[in-house]
């Protein structure tokens, strides 16, 4: 695992109502502050990469669907600089919390039948002057997300 990214298994409750998905508490070690949420939809097969953050850290669950994040550390000073870690989350098969520190370059792709709906709790709201973006083909990311 890249150093300072966590996967933490997330709690339902099920009953046949519907249930409840835990995210994020304020008494979670993963917690620093809150910044903001947003909900980003990625329809099937559709992949939205590259961009990394300068700053921001986030905090992101898929409550629907399922969803393929590319983390790559290309950081100088990281123990895990080169890596890259493939991780899929979603609501049926690995409902996770996934904090992505600043400075590592990630994308995603929805990877279920229908859309997927990400829930990110970000510890700053978000600026444009924060982040940068690659192209999806840029070759400094080792990392082909095919057909």
């Amino acid at each position: 695992m890249i150093e300072g990214v966590v996967v933490q298994p997330l709690r339902q409750i099920a009953d046949e109502r519907g249930k409840v998905m835990h995210m994020l508490r304020e008494d979670s070690p993963l917690f620093s502050r809150f910044g903001e949420v947003y909900f980003s939809v990625v329809n099937p097969g559709a992949v939205k990469a590259w961009k990394r953050h300068k700053l921001m850290t986030q905090h992101l669950t898929v409550p629907s669907g399922s969803v393929r994040f590319v983390i790559h550390d290309d950081r100088p000073d990281s123990p895990t600089q080169g890596h890259t870690d493939i991780i899929e989350i979603g609501d049926e098969d690995n409902y996770c919390l996934l904090k992505i520190p600043p400075m590592l370059w990630y994308g995603f792709k929805g990877v279920a039948a229908i859309p997927s709906l990400i829930a990110n709790c970000a510890d700053m709201a978000h600026s444009p002057e924060e982040c940068e973006r690659a192209e999806m083909l840029d070759n400094c990311i080792p990392y082909s997300w095919g057909a």
